[in-house]
This record gives C-alpha cells, sequence and structure tokens, in this order.
C-alpha cells in the first residue's frame, strides 16, 4: 500500500489526552498513528467512516474506537459537531488493566446508540464531560479527563457479556491473565529496548516461558499482526518521535530506533509510510 498519499498527524507526546471538534471539512485521508482515538459521531444526514478494511455509514450518538497504529479515515461525515478524542498510547501501558481491555476490545471498532441504547448514553455522558472540563482550559483538565478516560474504558469492561459476540475473535481470550501479564511484560522489555542484541521471536517466548509456535499464535491473537511486523512498527514508532527532534542524524535515528543498517530503516520506512525517513522530517519541518 501506497502510504505516501496519506497525511501524517503526530500526536504531541507531552500530553496524554486531547480533544477537538468543530471540523468543516467531510472527509480526511487514511492514515494512522501510534496514540489511539474515540470519535462520537455528530449530527448530520451521512457520516460514513472507515477503520482497517471496513467502512461504516453511523448515526448521531454513535461511537467509534480506533486503536494505536490502525488505518482509519473519514469517507463522508457532518463533523461539525463530533468530537474527538486522541489518547496516548503510553498513558495505557501504564496500567495491565487498561492494556487488558485494548486488547480486548481492539476488534470492536463500532457501538451503534441503536443497537446498545444504554451503553452508548453512558459513553456519551462521560465525552460530555471530557469536553466540559477540557474546554474549561483549566490546569488540571488533563488528568481531570484522563480519569474520565479509565472511567470510559471501564464502563466498556463492564458491558463485556453484552458486547461478547463482537469482540471474541478466534481463541485470543482464552488466555489467562498469567499468560496476558507475560506478554505484555514482553512487549514492554522490547520497547524500553530496542537497540538489544536478540529480540528475535524464540528469544522473546524464552523470556515468557512459552514455547515459540505458542508466542506465534497468542501474539498474532492479541495484536493482530505477527511479530516481525509488530516490531518494525514499533521501530518506526520510536524512529518518527526522533524525527521530530532537531540534531539527530539518520544514522543515529536509525541505530537508537534498533535498525541494524540505513539501508533497511529506509526500506521498511518507505514500505510502512510511502516515503524515506528523509521525506517524512521535511514534512514535520514544514507544518
Amino acid at each position: 500500500m501506497d502510504y505516501s498519499k496519506y497525511e501524517i498527524y503526530d500526536f504531541d507526546h507531552l500530553s496524554a489526552f486531547n480533544m477537538d471538534t468543530g471540523y468543516k471539512e467531510r472527509s480526511y485521508h487514511a492514515h494512522w498513528h501510534s496514540y489511539g482515538e474515540i470519535l462520537m459521531v455528530g449530527s448530520g444526514e451521512k457520516n460514513i467512516y472507515s477503520v482497517g478494511k471496513n467502512t461504516y455509514e453511523l448515526a448521531t450518538g454513535d461511537v467509534v474506537l480506533i486503536w494505536p497504529m490502525e488505518m482509519h479515515s473519514v469517507v463522508d461525515a457532518d463533523r461539525s459537531q463530533a468530537l474527538v478524542i486522541h489518547f496516548s498510547n503510553a498513558f495505557i501501558n501504564s496500567l495491565f488493566d487498561l492494556r487488558r481491555i485494548m486488547h480486548m476490545y481492539r476488534y470492536l471498532h463500532v457501538i451503534r446508540a441503536s443497537e446498545h441504547p444504554e451503553l452508548a448514553k453512558e459513553l456519551q455522558t462521560i465525552t460530555l464531560q471530557m469536553k466540559e472540563i477540557f474546554f474549561s482550559g483549566k490546569s488540571d483538565r488533563e488528568i481531570r479527563c484522563c480519569m474520565l478516560l479509565m472511567s470510559f474504558m471501564l464502563t466498556l469492561l463492564d458491558h463485556r457479556k453484552e458486547l461478547a459476540p463482537k469482540i471474541i475473535k478466534k481463541e485470543q481470550y482464552r488466555y489467562t491473565d498469567d499468560i496476558m501479564k507475560r506478554m505484555i511484560n514482553v512487549t514492554d522489555y522490547i520497547k524500553n529496548n530496542l537497540t538489544a542484541e536478540d529480540l528475535s521471536q524464540g528469544t522473546m517466548a524464552t523470556m515468557a516461558g512459552i514455547s515459540k509456535d505458542y508466542f506465534s499464535r497468542i501474539f498474532r491473537s492479541v495484536t493482530g499482526m505477527n511479530y516481525s511486523k509488530w516490531l518494525n512498527m514499533i521501530r518506526l514508532e520510536k524512529a518518527s518521535e526522533l524525527l521530530s527532534e532537531e540534531g539527530r542524524t539518520l544514522t543515529e535515528i536509525a541505530m537508537l530506533s534498533g535498525f541494524q543498517s540505513i539501508p533497511s530503516f529506509n526500506r521498511v520506512f518507505r514500505e510502512e509510510k510511502g516515503m524515506s525517513p528523509r521525506e517524512y522530517r521535511a514534512l514535520l519541518v514544514e507544518k
């Protein structure tokens, strides 16, 4: 897939929470980012959004869930009254229970008010509280909104039986909390040690205390991609963050992100972003 036509947005990594509304444009290019996004559909006769390979025609009060690193776009929608929440992946990763909820719901992208009226109403109430606090401009708005974000996630968890037909895929929820903790500990280790000499799947399986085949099956189940693909995405996430900083050479960024050479860095970056790291940096400078 050619990503070169997709507009790039990088979340302010100093913040854990952001909210926007009042968009005039009815469409927005397909794109992906390392932070998560929640969208409360506003008024209007037509509200069409896409997440991954699926396109959804939605109504007022519907909720769209976009998890980190998922491709999505606004096809054609009245966004003037829509609310868009961005939340840092680092914030979700800070608590095991939040990570568990994200893994549990990673296949759920739309909650329709017509199908789940009570849940949609609860989520809308929480979101409107976020809006009031966020746009108040108070100095403590971030922490208060993050508390409400946790309430939002817990509300999803409280309705898991109701949502079960939409969230259960294959075998991923047969895994115990102990197995999930091991997998999350491994992924945390990788994110914090991208320059380690050996991040092979076999070594990570040993670290988790399970067989390589079982590790591979669980990994694809909880992340939606194979280990090699995920590792490259994490390296690109780190590289994208470093490219926004001044004073680092491309070679230094490649090494700090875990790439063994500039050619491999350029190849993976172009495959995923549709442009070279140098071109990506130039676009960031233009913003």
